[in-house]
């Protein structure tokens, strides 16, 4: 019997190619989208994936500010914080964020959805998410990318 044929083969830093991909968030519902691009940084789409090893993609995400969100959310979803004083528990709806920093909703939810430990915060750097249409990564040569093609 052939001993190498049974073998499994983890990915590791250095064997681990790693693509560029922008993606479209217009009129994209926030928590597909978020689901989505999690599972790109992860790298689960690929047949090499290895859950210790960041084997993801990078992701550029364009046009935050038109992102969707279904039923009452925009006004009825609360996003709590403390500012480490007693009594500093400050609370803000989606509609505050996007006036204050657009951003900050497309971030919080793909951060929710990676890992909470050293190897999620390593994987969050790999995703960018700007509130227009423009971003400063055209030297990567980014491929678009469609959720339904994940």
């Amino acid at each position: 019997m052939d001993t190498l044929s049974y073998k499994t083969i983890s990915a590791n830093s250095g064997t681990v190619k790693k693509e560029w991909y922008v993606i479209d968030a217009t009129d994209q519902v926030l928590g597909r989208l978020a689901s989505r691009v999690a599972l790109v940084l992860r790298g689960k789409n690929k047949p090499d994936y290895t859950p210790h090893v960041d084997c993801g993609d990078n992701v550029i995400i364009v046009n935050a500010d038109k992102i969707r969100l279904t039923g009452k959310k925009l006004t009825d979803k609360v996003y709590v914080r403390h500012t480490g004083y007693p009594g500093g528990q400050r609370f803000a709806t989606p509609k505050d964020m996007f006036d204050r920093k657009p951003t900050f909703v497309v971030e919080h939810a793909i951060k929710g959805m990676l890992p909470k430990n050293r190897l999620g915060a390593e994987l969050f750097r790999n995703v960018y998410v700007y509130a227009g249409p423009e971003h400063p990564h055209e030297a990567q040569q980014p491929k678009p990318l469609t959720l339904n093609e994940i």
